[in-house]
């Protein structure tokens, strides 16, 4: 079995479009197969979109077919799904088929996963919310990840505050729209 090195979140998150204001505690894995900037894009999507019932895959990473995370409604079926980085056009065709809300958070070009949604005709393609983060804003946030985390999330008009111990970091979120 392949190892994996769990990291521990404390975020005080100040989410101004949701008026969402409060601390989140909670526990991820980097798995090994994981980037960090994968790792850190799934981090703060999750914080982004955070609710009481949003979940990680409980199978890790290990579920090729399996979001990166969701919310279930009471009844069972899926609220939202979120996927990280460059899902591929059949995940997102059966992902919209599944849930009422899809989102994916990348950190690659998302002009490219775009074009893949339009050309391969993914149902519901215009619902499908694209999200994508700089590369050098996450790079500027690697080195002050460590196993135990403290951070302050800001996010409002579209940037991403972090502030860690006595750095803050920013970076936009952009947001992409599909024909």
């Amino acid at each position: 079995m392949a190892n994996f090195s769990l990291y521990k979140f404390q975020i005080e998150l100040s989410d101004i479009p949701r008026s969402r204001y409060e601390t989140l505690e909670f526990r991820a894995a980097l798995h090994p197969s994981e980037s960090l900037p994968y790792f850190l894009t799934r981090i703060l999507a999750y914080a982004l979109n955070f609710e009481d019932d949003l979940t990680f895959a409980p199978t890790g990473l290990h579920d090729p077919d399996a979001a990166a995370m969701h919310i279930l409604e009471a009844h069972g079926s899926y609220k939202t799904l979120i996927e990280i980085g460059s899902p591929t056009a059949r995940k997102l065709h059966k992902a919209t088929k599944l849930a009422k809300s899809v989102k994916v958070y990348t950190y690659k070009n998302p002009q490219a996963l775009m074009e893949e949604i339009i050309k391969e005709k993914v149902h519901r393609a215009s619902e499908i919310e694209i999200y994508s983060l700089a590369a050098s804003f996450l790079s500027e946030l690697e080195p002050h990840l460590k196993l135990n985390n403290r951070w302050g999330l800001l996010y409002n008009d579209g940037t991403i505050s972090v502030q860690i111990g006595e750095s803050t970091i920013s970076g936009e979120l952009t947001s992409h729209l599909l024909p």
